[in-house]
Formats: structure tokens, C-alpha cells, sequence
């Protein structure tokens, strides 16, 4: 049995995961120009910067100068993520651009919190109250609950489903007792460690003690199979997911430099739109996208779409033929 959703939401996060860890700066106009190409694909919601320090994510150094300079388009929320008090109050000063909402994030491994986040969960929990807080007090909503290593963790080794629905009750139970609408649960391969099994029985324990959210995955291609993994998750209703243009990216924190990051979007656009389901992305605009991306990070992205091509031009060669 299979709950294939008739079309899904696919966040593109190619360049914020993408110019974190490029290995040399990225000048500030070319990340501009490849948001803007983003941005006429058809994609929704695209994630546009990190406010963060820039001495943990030095290619975020100009974040603001980023967020300023692109061309809205309308109908695509733009998005930006950020960790601290000082974060949010950068974000803020651009909200006639940005469409700004918290998450509540923790991992599900405690030796990943410790190396991402500088905490264990219990110190993760006590600081995203306060950061709760903040965002209440500026009028910010907090929207998502949010699981990293969901699914298995190189520091840690196994995270089993069970250590999975502890990290989202915690989170759950936290939102509830600060008045917290959680609107979606995301689930995060960070380190590629899930298979297909792996993702149904999570999902599935989620989706059965909390019916009434909604959950998008946020899926690695570490080690060749984020779009099993994808599959996996569509077969099982869900209908949101991160992705990022030619597979750029990458937890720069997650101990695999050098392996691919998450899943390419265009690769999870063409698996939707041949199974019958909807995305509103243009592939052909999202493969030109993916090139410039590699033109402006300088290396070749891991995509097999990139180098393949969409089926677009064989089936109109086939039909004048």
C-alpha cells in the first residue's frame, strides 16, 4: 500500500547549503545571480542565507549583503536560517523580504548535538525555550519542530527509531508547554545514514502519534541513496522535502568532507514528475540553474541530471520524428 501525495512542496536550499561550504569565498554577486536563476524555475520556497557567525561559516560572511541584493519574484518565499538572538535580529531587519518563522531544532544524537550545536539535549532544550522567547517577544512565529541525525549520526554510529521519537517528543512537548502552533515536523538524514526501511518505519511512528502535522524530510545523499530514501518518504504521503540544486551542500559540521550533500533537486523534480506527481518546477530551467551553480562554486555537483539531461528533448525529438 502506497499514499503517493498528488503534488509536493520542494524547498530548494542550494545555496545556502551550497556557498557554506564551498572552499573559497564566493563572490557576493554570483550567489545573488544564482538565486535570481533559482528563483525562475518555479520553485516556492527558497532558502537564500545563513545569519550566523562568520567564524564558524566564513561563506556566510555576507549574508546581508546577499539577502539585499536579490530580485524578489512573487509567489516564491524566501527564507533564511539562523541559531541565535543575534541571527534573528539580522534576519528581521530584512522582513519586507524574507518570510521569517522559528523552528524548534535538536538532534537526535547527543554526539552530533554536542559537535553542531555545542550542547547536549537537555542544554539544546534550555536554549531553544529562550530562543522561543525571542521570537515570541518580536512576533515571529515558531512553526517547525526540527530532528538533525534522525536517521543515523558518524559520531554516534546507529540512531534507532526509538532515539528518533524521543528527540521529537522532546520538541513537541516543548512547543506545546510555550504555546508553539507547530505546523510541520522535519526529519534530518544529515549524515546519509538512512535507507528506505529505515525512513518508513520512522515516518510511519510519526505520522501515527502525530497525525495532524504535517512531515517533510530532509534527506543526504551521502552515500547514493537519497532518492531511495525520497521514494521511500512519498510512498508514505510525505509531500514536502528539502532539496538543493545539483546536490550542493552539505553539514559542514557532519565529519564526510568531500561527500555529496543533499539530495539535487532536480534529480527529486524528475522522479515526482514521472511518477504523476506534481511539483510546479520547470526541470530544464532547474538543470540550467544547476550549471551555473558549478560555474560559480567552481567544481563539478554530484548531480546525475547534470550530466544526463531531462527526458523533455528526447520525447519532443520522438514525437516530431
Amino acid at each position: 500500500m502506497t499514499d503517493l501525495p498528488r503534488r509536493v512542496r520542494i524547498a530548494e536550499e542550494g545555496p545556502r547549503e551550497g556557498f557554506q561550504i564551498a572552499p573559497t569565498p564566493v563572490p557576493t554577486v554570483d550567489k545573488i545571480a544564482l538565486i535570481d536563476a533559482l528563483s525562475a524555475t518555479g520553485v516556492s520556497k527558497l532558502q537564500v542565507a545563513s545569519f550566523v557567525s562568520p567564524k564558524r561559516v566564513p561563506g556566510w560572511a555576507d549574508a546581508d549583503q546577499v539577502v539585499a541584493g536579490f530580485t524578489p519574484k512573487a509567489g516564491v518565499s524566501y527564507t533564511a536560517l539562523w541559531f541565535n538572538p543575534q541571527g534573528l535580529q539580522r534576519a528581521l531587519t530584512f522582513k519586507d523580504r524574507l518570510t521569517i518563522q522559528g523552528s524548534i531544532t535538536v538532534a537526535a544524537s547527543e554526539a552530533f548535538s554536542l559537535r553542531n550545536l555545542n550542547r547536549d539535549r537537555a542544554g539544546q532544550l534550555a536554549a531553544m525555550r529562550e530562543n522561543i522567547a525571542e521570537h515570541q517577544a518580536a512576533g515571529v512565529p515558531v512553526t517547525r519542530a526540527s530532528v538533525q541525525a534522525a536517521f543515523g549520526c558518524n559520531f554516534q554510529g546507529e540512531v534507532t527509531p526509538a532515539h528518533a521519537i524521543s528527540a521529537v517528543t522532546d520538541v513537541m512537548t516543548l512547543a506545546a508547554e510555550t504555546g508553539c502552533e507547530i505546523e510541520r515536523i522535519s526529519l534530518a538524514d544529515t549524515m546519509g545514514w538512512a535507507n528506505p526501511l529505515h525512513i518508513e518505519r520512522v515516518v510511519g511512528e510519526v505520522r501515527s502519534r502525530w497525525p495532524d502535522q504535517a512531515v517533510s524530510l530532509h534527506l543526504h545523499d551521502t552515500r547514493g541513496l537519497g532518492i531511495a530514501n525520497a521514494l521511500a518518504g512519498l510512498r508514505m504521503g510525505v509531500a514536502e522535502f528539502d532539496a538543493a540544486v545539483g546536490g550542493a551542500g552539505g553539514c559542514p559540521f557532519a565529519g564526510h568532507p568531500g561527500a555529496p550533500g543533499n539530495i539535487a533537486t532536480e534529480e527529486l523534480v524528475l522522479l515526482c514528475e514521472e511518477m504523476g506527481i506534481e511539483t510546479g518546477i520547470d526541470v530544464d530551467a532547474l538543470i540550467a540553474a544547476g550549471h551555473l551553480a558549478e560555474k560559480v562554486l567552481g567544481r563539478t555537483l554530484p548531480s546525475a541530471l547534470l550530466r544526463g539531461g531531462s527526458l523533455t528533448a528526447f520525447r519532443a525529438k520522438a514525437r516530431a520524428a
